[in-house]
């Protein structure tokens, strides 16, 4: 028999003497769980912490959320990537003041039932905003569970899912009432601190009741799946200058980064050169013809599967004349100063490109 209890109580203890002072757990406003739990998905906590902070001081309550533009939304969530969490955040904030009266949600069901919120998000949110007696189960509960337990299973297997979700619960089940804001807590804790992915187990308070410990398998534990597939692509984009101002064009609603402004570009296919890469996306996306002037940079980063290196040109007009680009690729364009690129938002590639072109100073690309 799992002792359930023990553990609990070992673990709140363990949250006492050893949790993190984080911003919203000064007074577990619902909308401030809310906020942080979004952000800590795919996010490490203290790049979370810091977004967190200065996304308050603009959006310091949902009506502020719920009132704002997507692109300032979206250029506050810059850098933090996976922009679907902004827009469906920014969705539900409009639905909580329009239909919901500004009440924030207060049940696991209700919770659901909102834009970007799976099922660990809202028992998060419900246990720690609302002291709901639920499990919240994220990567690091099934660490500890599953190192606890030795499961001889990938924790995203069926059984292991299985026996994970029922320890959760009936550790759940034996917390006096209230308990489970300080327990989900701690357990989601101890695995990012203690129970992490190199355990730390000489400062475990659960050795003695871990069987993974036991039987020597902690490194083991949890048994990987099998390893995510990885896509490499090479990619050429070009910062069209014209008249001492930057071209730039907004991503299509449904696709990957919509709502953020970039330069366009695309993949290097077979045979090409960089240079003539960017010539023919510029043609595809704009029906411009350009020629590239001046190499920017080359800068790598990933999303999902993708492991991309992208290289920059500027580029001119190949005859020197404005014509009104035929967008196929974008639902909006705007030509800016190169002092203003930081009031867009652009996905992680572009945004390294921009840092680059700052570094290096308006003029770089005419080689002044």
């Amino acid at each position: 028999m799992f002792p359930h209890t023990q553990v609990t109580e070992r673990l709140l203890r363990w949250f006492e003497e050893h949790g993190r002072d984080l911003p919203w757990r000064k007074e577990y406003k619902p909308y401030e769980v809310w906020v942080s739990e979004i952000m800590l998905q795919q996010t490490q906590m203290d790049r979370a912490v810091e977004y967190f902070t200065r996304w308050m001081v603009r959006f310091p309550d949902v009506e502020s959320v719920a009132q704002a533009s997507e692109d300032e939304i979206l250029k506050y969530w810059e850098g933090l990537g996976y922009y679907s969490r902004a827009r469906n955040l920014h969705a539900t904030a409009q639905r909580i003041v329009t239909k919901g009266n500004g009440r924030f949600p207060n049940t696991v069901t209700e919770l659901e039932g909102l834009p970007g919120v799976g099922p660990y998000t809202a028992r998060a949110v419900a246990s720690l905003a609302f002291k709901e007696p639920v499990p919240a189960i994220d990567a690091n509960v099934e660490r500890v569970v599953a190192r606890l337990r030795c499961l001889d299973q990938p924790v995203k297997h069926k059984e292991s899912q299985r026996a994970i979700q029922e320890s959760a619960r009936d550790m759940v089940a034996v917390l006096k009432p209230g308990q489970a804001r300080e327990f989900n807590q701690a357990l989601m804790e101890f695995g990012a601190l203690v129970c992490s992915r190199n355990p730390r187990c000489e400062e475990c308070p659960l050795e003695s009741m871990c069987l993974s410990r036991k039987a020597g398998l902690e490194h083991e534990r949890p048994i990987k799946g099998k390893p995510k597939e990885v896509v490499r692509i090479t990619m050429a984009t070009g910062v069209l200058v014209h008249h001492n101002r930057l071209f730039i064009q907004k991503r299509l609603p449904g696709d990957v980064w919509a709502g953020l402004w970039e330069f366009p570009g695309g993949v290097i296919e077979d045979g090409e050169s960089q240079e003539q890469a960017l010539v023919r996306e510029f043609q595809e996306e704009t029906e411009m013809d350009v020629v590239p002037t001046w190499r920017i940079g080359t800068v790598r980063y990933s999303y999902t599967k993708y492991r991309v290196t992208m290289h920059g040109f500027y580029c001119a007009l190949a005859n020197g004349r404005e014509p009104e680009p035929v967008l196929s690729a974008a639902s909006r364009y705007e030509w800016i100063e190169f002092q203003d690129m930081d009031k867009w938002a652009f996905p992680a590639g572009h945004a390294k490109l921009r840092t680059i072109m700052q570094e290096q100073g308006p003029g770089v690309e005419t080689g002044e």
